[in-house]
């Protein structure tokens, strides 16, 4: 069955570079960035691991951790480790998921039931559909999710960007338009009334009939 954004997240148990994980305990209290790749060793995947590696700091501040996964031992994720490291400088010190059974891919309906059940002998082509990020909320309920082409390198700003905005609206009742950052204007939501919407934000401005913009709340 497929996965949609608000679906609870499957939980599972699994061997990683920092040890045996069950997933839902280990995201805890905050949000999780669940990224995949369908094989070591493959050149962008090396590039992307090392520059989330380099964005650790940048998720913590927002309560976020980011775990990998692909379909091969843990064995092979620690070797992978020192080229990763080679290529991009950074250290690669958050968790790496290993799927030799393919089960978590599986699970998250990356591949399909018919892709047997290990990974040993499988080229990248074979597993080009495991190069997915998942937002996981702090409710356990998926909250954005993306999948890429083996060819193309994954934007993991925009990782960021969309985390930013997972976060803000779902303190407040807003929405953010297209090619928002964070600091600029946001959508008053319909379900917010004018009268509250003034309550809220202190002022909206009326640019269409079913669009108010207003300044981006903050706490306090």
């Amino acid at each position: 069955m497929s996965l949609r954004i608000n679906d609870t997240a499957p939980d599972f148990k699994a061997d990683t570079t920092d040890g045996p994980i069950a997933f839902h305990e280990w995201i805890g209290d905050g949000y999780a960035v669940l990224f995949s790749h369908p094989k070591d060793f493959t050149p962008v995947c090396t590039t992307e691991l090392g520059y989330m590696a380099g964005l650790k700091a940048d998720f913590a501040q927002r309560n976020a951790k980011m775990i990998g996964i692909s379909v091969d031992p843990v064995e092979n994720h620690h070797k992978w480790k020192a080229d990763i490291e080679q290529l991009s400088g950074n250290k690669v010190d958050y968790p790496m998921i290993g799927d030799p059974t393919l089960a978590i891919a599986k699970l998250y309906d990356m591949l399909p039931a018919s892709a047997g059940n290990s990974s040993e002998g499988r080229t990248p082509a074979d597993n080009a559909t495991v190069r997915s990020v998942f937002v996981i909320g702090p409710d356990k309920k998926i909250k954005l999710m993306l999948t890429y082409p083996m060819s193309t390198g994954r934007n993991f700003d925009e990782i960021l960007r969309a985390l930013d905005s997972i976060q803000l609206t779902a303190k407040y009742q807003v929405a953010t338009p297209v090619q928002w950052q964070p600091g600029e204007d946001v959508i008053v939501t319909a379900a917010v009334s004018d009268e509250d919407a003034i309550k809220r934000f202190g002022s909206f401005e009326r640019v269409l009939p079913y669009l108010r913009k207003t300044k981006q709340p903050t706490a306090g």
